[in-house]
């Protein structure tokens, strides 16, 4: 029997409350060895609302929460959204001056922080210009249980709106310092109403919450399981301790990244094995290379895999790849590609260049029109104009193109894109064919500057442990798969690519000792 849902709600809060009316007893979310009921976790929420309400926050203000994966994030984003009151979840993997400017830029006054990281908030205490209470999540001095048990329970405010700002979700700042996203009540229901069907849930399934809670695919992938009111296991981290000790457990759906089912290929047949058991395995956030995607194919045949592409900025998924296109025979370059519009989303191709339309089929800037859109960036007026234009679309800097069934090709970013002797190069493509050998671990492939050419190609390798391989050997073989103009001039090895705190590969530190210095920068 599937999980049905029976009327349509304005705030995720209102799915909490009828789940704990309807069936209290009922666990609702597991995380280590604790667990809590619908009517426990409702509960909880209301007195996180009394309890920030005793400190005199209100509709418009700001709390923010730093750490790793913990439900009490969960339930301070409910909490204060009761209120009509704003949660930032900030990257616990920031660090340095990085940590501080978030926070400030949040206006958050009520900061709650995992005791495994307070002293990276001790360090910068004295830089916290807004925040006037720490109250500390875990730990042997746990002042989150104390003040949950401390609070009288509050219910939504009347004066809260659907489209009060919610969530403020920091992007991964490869270009420059994070952006807060301002995500609204109704721009995370409607991405949950909009994505929960092409991912049903069923009586007895459980969902995994693994992914870190500061990323969309993570805050947002976990209200799929509380919107459809079945259990979830919440992991503090993707390790393998954890993620495979939450499969033998039974859950039956769970968001990866492409980076985390590799590593599960690598760990040898009981790991490939201990994740037979799921039905729907959504991943994203990063390209899937095509060989480990086929590998995941063929390990899981009754496996349902669903590939999800969007932006913080679009509250996470705006396009899914659903498993039958994943497995059809008759249009198998389908598989490359991120899917087709979620309901309630519109899509224009259109020329960075000239802000008109492309032609059916040629590669474009991909814009986007949806109710999940977000409000804003944070204190950001200009960049908000530069990506909310005319109409309500929102440009999104991704290049792609859309084939005669509406599926949609993601090629590449507007500032990663190549051109070399007035070609146009994607570097995914080129990233593609390289990670197809059986060496390479990950690739990173940038234009350098060539007097000749404008740009020439030149790619990043680092390679699995215990492989070797030449750079001479890597140029031959995406000779063998791609025209002349797309392939490197030059390989060079290197031990890791270096990543920002999201982990998305910053192809700006690669880039910058070819282009410091120069009037055009790439």
């Amino acid at each position: 029997m599937t999980v049905t849902t029976p009327h349509r709600v304005e705030f995720i809060s209102d799915r909490l409350a009828q789940w704990a009316q309807a069936k209290p007893d009922e666990e609702a979310i597991s995380y280590g060895d604790r667990q809590w009921s619908w009517a426990e976790l409702h509960e909880r929420v209301t007195r996180v609302a009394g309890g920030l309400a005793g400190l005199g926050l209100g509709r418009g203000d700001r709390v923010a929460f730093l750490d790793k994966n913990n439900p009490a994030c969960l339930e301070v984003s409910f909490g204060a959204g009761l209120l009509g009151a704003v949660n930032a979840v900030v990257n616990w993997r920031l660090a340095g001056d990085e940590l501080d400017y978030v926070i400030n830029d949040s206006g958050a006054t009520v900061l709650f922080v995992g005791a495994e990281l307070l002293p990276a908030i001790e360090a910068i205490r004295a830089k916290l210009s807004n925040v006037e209470q720490v109250v500390v999540v875990g730990g042997d001095d746990d002042g989150y249980e104390a003040f949950v048990a401390g609070a009288e329970p509050a219910e939504r405010l009347p004066e809260v709106s659907p489209d009060d700002l919610w969530l403020v979700m920091y992007s991964s700042g490869t270009t420059g310092r994070p952006k807060g996203v301002m995500l609204s009540h109704r721009n995370i229901v409607t991405h949950t109403e909009n994505v929960g069907p092409a991912l049903p849930f069923e009586s007895g399934d459980r969902n995994l919450v693994a992914m870190p809670l500061f990323h969309v695919g993570g805050t947002c992938y976990a209200l799929f399981g509380i919107h459809a009111g079945v259990p979830s296991t919440m992991t503090r981290e993707p390790d393998p301790a954890s993620l495979f000790a939450a499969f033998a457990a039974g859950v039956t759906h769970a968001f990866l990244v492409p980076a985390v089912i590799s590593a599960v290929f690598a760990a040898g047949e009981k790991a490939v094995a201990a994740l037979s058991g799921l039905k729907y395995l959504i991943y994203g956030a990063a390209p899937m290379p095509l060989p480990l995607l086929r590998k995941a194919l063929s390990a899981w045949p009754r496996m349902n895999l669903i590939q999800v592409y969007g932006q913080t900025e679009l509250a996470g998924v705006i396009t899914t790849l659903d498993p039958a296109a994943h497995r059809d025979d008759a249009r198998p370059e389908r598989l490359a590609s991120a899917g087709t519009l979620v309901p309630g989303a519109e899509m224009r191709v259109v020329d960075p260049a000239t802000g008109h339309d492309v032609a059916g089929g040629e590669a474009g800037e991909l814009w986007f029109r949806s109710p999940q859109r977000m409000l804003g960036y944070l204190n950001r007026p200009e960049a908000t104009a530069e990506t909310i234009v005319e109409d309500g679309w929102l440009r999104t800097g991704d290049i792609g193109h859309v084939d005669d069934g509406g599926f949609v090709f993601v090629s590449d970013r507007i500032r990663d894109m190549i051109i070399t002797g007035g070609e146009n190069v994607y570097s995914p493509e080129v990233e593609q064919a390289l990670a197809a050998h059986p060496a390479v671990a990950e690739v990173a492939v940038i234009g350098v500057p060539d007097d000749h050419w404008g740009e020439s190609i030149k790619a990043y390798v680092a390679l699995l442990p215990g492989q070797t391989a030449e750079a001479d050997e890597l140029l031959a073989f995406t000779r063998e798969r791609l025209a002349g103009y797309k392939c490197p001039r030059t390989v060079e090895l290197i031990e890791a690519l270096p990543r920002n705190p999201s982990g998305k590969i910053l192809k700006r530190e690669l880039r910058k000792p070819f282009w410091e210095g120069r009037e055009r920068q790439v």
